[in-house]
């Protein structure tokens, strides 16, 4: 099999080359990358999708899905427009189902890792606030404690710095924007994720001595939500083994973490990541 599916949106001539994770007869799980929708995030969007393009790619027997002999594909979880890494899809109902009814189970099947802003006070900690789609903003998700689905997610410090903090996240649900949000409701937003409050990481307000070269513009370490699934634990559907699928830190994560051991080991200046003097 190809170590990578190739896929393309003429409308927009986008093209993405994603690496192929782990394969089998009944699993697939592929290495999203950052920007890439899983589906349509509004009624009217018009834009690409990775699940449409897949299933275009099987419509008109692709390379990539003439050699599986691919009639199916579904995914099996959730996985936002922004965030990066292990992405699974099922190759069949039967495979689809059980893997499904796994994420249901409250184990920590995903394990995340974010960067957030602020510096909590313990090294794990905990949010349960109910979910529910944002009635005023479409796309966007919010804390509803009526009508909100359950939802609870683990945390772990990995790593401090000065205004920032790398987390390890484990979801025990499988919700919408779930653990961007509930750092949000931590008071700890996820950088580059201003939809919900965190700001982006820029080198310039890291580095004092900071120069760019004439005619040269600055763009940010990270200006998209700093999440990324790391790793995903399953039993598998048909030979019941343990399968463990892993995915490296892509590039912007890595580089931003590297300049952050680099230049923010100072002290904190606040608590959360709501701080006026945070950048």
């Amino acid at each position: 099999m190809s170590a990578a599916i190739k896929l393309s949106f003429p409308a927009t001539r986008g093209f993405w080359e994603i690496p192929v994770l782990f394969e089998d007869d009944h699993l697939l799980a592929l290495d999203k990358p950052a920007g890439l929708p899983v589906s349509p995030e509004h009624e009217d969007d018009a834009g690409p999708n990775l699940m449409q393009l897949l299933h275009d790619g099987i419509a008109d027997a692709k390379p990539w899905a003439k050699e599986r002999q691919l009639t199916y594909l579904t995914n099996s979880h959730r996985l936002d427009a922004d965030a990066t890494g292990v992405f699974l899809l099922a190759k069949n109902k039967p495979a689809q189902v059980a893997v499904t009814n796994q994420f249901g189970s409250e184990k920590p099947l995903k394990k995340f890792i974010g960067l957030a802003w602020g510096s909590p006070l313990a090294a794990r900690f905990e949010v349960d606030a109910k979910l529910a789609p944002n009635p005023l903003k479409p796309g966007l998700m919010c804390v509803d404690a009526n009508n909100g689905k359950k939802s609870r997610t683990e945390f772990e410090v990995l790593e401090s710095f000065s205004d920032w903090t790398l987390l390890r996240c484990l979801p025990l649900t499988d919700r919408p924007h779930q653990v961007r949000i509930h750092l949000k409701r931590a008071g700890f937003p996820v950088v580059g994720d201003e939809a919900y409050g965190g700001k982006k990481l820029w080198l310039s307000r890291l580095k004092r001595d900071f120069r760019l070269k004439p005619g040269r513009e600055e763009r940010p370490l990270l200006a998209r939500a700093a999440v990324h699934l790391e790793e995903l634990s399953l039993t598998h559907p048909v030979t019941n083994e343990a399968v463990v699928i892993k995915s490296e830190w892509p590039k912007d994560i890595r580089v931003a973490v590297k300049y952050l051991r680099q230049y923010a080991t100072g002290f904190a200046r606040g608590n959360n990541g709501n701080e006026e003097d945070n950048f």
